[in-house]
């Protein structure tokens, strides 16, 4: 046990774009309910390719979280951003925050988003505007294809709003990048550096050059004649993930400052850590090791015992190495105390929303705090002796959950691990 931080951080505002629902209740309603986000691609005409189905956030506009000198931004932004600037807008508004009440550079932002575009209809305009005019030029007259990096366009969109002049970061690492995004702003809120922080993710992967290519390496789940039961973590018959879309955000602020402003405070983040897996590209980690040291360096930050965690959000993918991995790890990390868990993937209905997953996954284990309910594994039908942990099985559960730890295991190797608790004064 260590000695407890100087300076203590805690969530005092959350909100969720994403598959089963466009805001924070309606998210946690449907997971809650075990209800699937996952339907047919219709964004684009995926009409006999080898994966069909994904999770895409229906119904979305950025206009309401937009003011009046923000429209014609949002006109351009990318709709990762324009999914990160709602979440954003709902969060602080959750919070209670009032920008003109913080000093600039105590504020920061540390978000997970992939740095580049690969939205092919947007390549093809950008070459239009930029590439077929001669000289090139960005025409005053004509809307602008803005393919700038994702940190760039969350700095513009949010710089004026929130005056937000302290740290700011961008986590381009894949499935992790939620995850390590909180995991920055948590440092720099203990550091000193900032008081209020606004981190997460956002990411909308579902593309056509994303879907082929992962269908491509046969990670991805093809049973396209039954889109909820897709994914399928931890079940024997799990064929892949599914490819989803989305934001989350969490206000992190320091305690004191919290408490100052007569804050609500949702739990206290109180443990990251991280690890690198150097085994392969893509698959994960054969026996656990690097996501198992992620994890127990979390809960060594957060000063805390393996058996003082009761619910555990897990990564799974639902593919065959992952889940079969990350059971090994939590096995690892926590030892006896692994049988007593209660460990859910909520990707069984969200699907993977990649860069925006572990932000996502994170307010779910802040809302099984806050309702003392572990959120189920759905499609869970045919245990797998290599995966034997408790997965709380297709139905929510009651239960007392004063600490909960989220999981979030990359491709490329990166790991991430964040504890959450009810707040101890």
């Amino acid at each position: 046990m260590t000695a407890r931080k100087a300076r203590r951080v805690v969530v005092t505002g959350m909100s969720a774009v994403s598959p089963p629902g466009n805001d924070l209740a309606s998210t946690w309603a449907s997971v809650k309910a075990g209800a699937s986000g996952v339907r047919s691609v219709q964004s684009f005409d995926a009409t006999d390719w080898p994966v069909q189905i994904a999770g895409e956030v229906r119904d979305f506009r950025v206009d309401p979280f937009l003011d009046e000198s923000q429209r014609s931004l949002g006109e351009i932004l990318p709709r990762n951003v324009q999914m990160g600037v709602a979440a954003t807008a709902m969060a602080a508004e959750d919070a209670g925050l009032q920008p003109e009440s913080i000093p600039p550079e105590r504020l920061g932002i540390s978000v997970g988003a992939y740095t580049t575009c690969i939205n092919l209809r947007q390549a093809a305009g950008w070459r239009t505007l930029m590439v077929d005019h001669a000289p090139p030029r960005y025409p005053d007259d004509e809307k602008r294809i803005d393919l700038r990096l994702p940190q760039v366009s969350i700095v513009e969109a949010l710089g004026d709003r929130w005056r937000a002049g302290g740290p700011n970061y961008v986590v381009s690492t894949a499935c992790a990048a939620g995850t390590q995004a909180l995991g920055s702003a948590v440092r720099a809120i203990e550091d000193g550096r900032a008081d209020v922080m606004i981190s997460g993710g956002f990411d909308n992967m579902v593309e056509e050059v994303v879907l082929l290519s992962f269908s491509l390496l046969g990670v991805m789940s093809q049973r396209n004649d039954e889109p909820e039961r897709a994914s399928r973590p931890f079940d024997r018959q799990r064929d892949g993930f599914v490819i989803s879309e989305g934001a989350a955000i969490l206000i992190l602020e320091e305690l004191k400052h919290a408490q100052q402003r007569g804050a609500r405070i949702y739990a206290e983040l109180t443990g990251y850590g991280a690890s690198m897996t150097t085994e392969h590209i893509t698959d994960a980690a054969t026996d656990g090791g690097a996501p198992a040291a992620a994890i127990s360096l979390a809960l060594q930050d957060a000063g805390m015992e393996p058996e003082q965690i009761q619910y555990v959000n897990a990564h799974g993918t639902s593919t065959r190495g992952n889940d079969k991995s990350e059971t090994m790890a939590i096995r690892k990390a926590f030892g006896e105390h692994a049988d007593r868990l209660a460990v859910s993937s909520t990707k069984s209905m969200t699907g993977h929303l990649i860069h925006a997953a572990g932000a996502l996954e994170a307010v779910f284990c802040v809302m099984a705090i806050h309702d003392n309910v572990a959120p189920p594994t759905i499609n869970y039908e045919h245990p797998d002796p290599g995966c034997d942990l408790d997965y709380v099985p297709n139905e929510a559960r009651e239960m007392p959950i004063d600490a909960a730890l989220s999981n979030s295991f990359a491709f490329g190797g990166n790991n991430g691990a964040v504890v959450f608790r009810r707040l101890q004064e």
